[in-house]
């Protein structure tokens, strides 16, 4: 499923899986993939947020926030959820078949997606941020 990743990608991929453990879930979903854009600051991410004039405080706080803490248990193994599985198709689809998936085609595969919280804490980012309030 994550062959076409670039490095940059699957490094985003494994800081989603590793924000799922530190928040004792056991399962990565859209949000710890939003989690791990930020955190791990790819140029073409940054970028994208800056033109969207996204508050990039606000959206690392409420994704924090959202992410919450799980269950305190270990868990086998950890799951991928539906949505992250749809927004890596999307990314797959928006992407050049012979070129790598970067992780900017993943934020952008949320936006495009649509539902759920990593999206709606996107919209409601580009709606808050001090530009909009100049």
């Amino acid at each position: 499923m994550f062959t076409r990743f670039s490095s940059s990608a699957k490094r985003a991929l494994r800081a989603a899986e590793q924000a799922s453990r530190n928040h004792n879930h056991y399962y990565v979903g859209v949000e710890h993939l939003l989690f791990a854009l930020l955190e791990e600051h790819d140029p073409g991410v940054e970028s994208r947020l800056s033109e969207l004039h996204a508050d990039r405080n606000f959206l690392a706080l409420e994704v924090r926030r959202a992410l919450g803490t799980g269950e305190d248990r270990l868990w086998d193994g950890i799951l991928i959820t539906p949505r992250v599985r749809r927004v890596v198709r999307i990314a797959e689809e928006g992407t050049a078949p012979e070129a790598e998936i970067e992780p900017l085609a993943l934020l952008d595969a949320i936006r495009t997606e649509g539902s759920g919280i990593a999206a709606e804490l996107l919209r409601r980012s580009t709606e808050t941020s001090p530009a909009k309030h100049r």
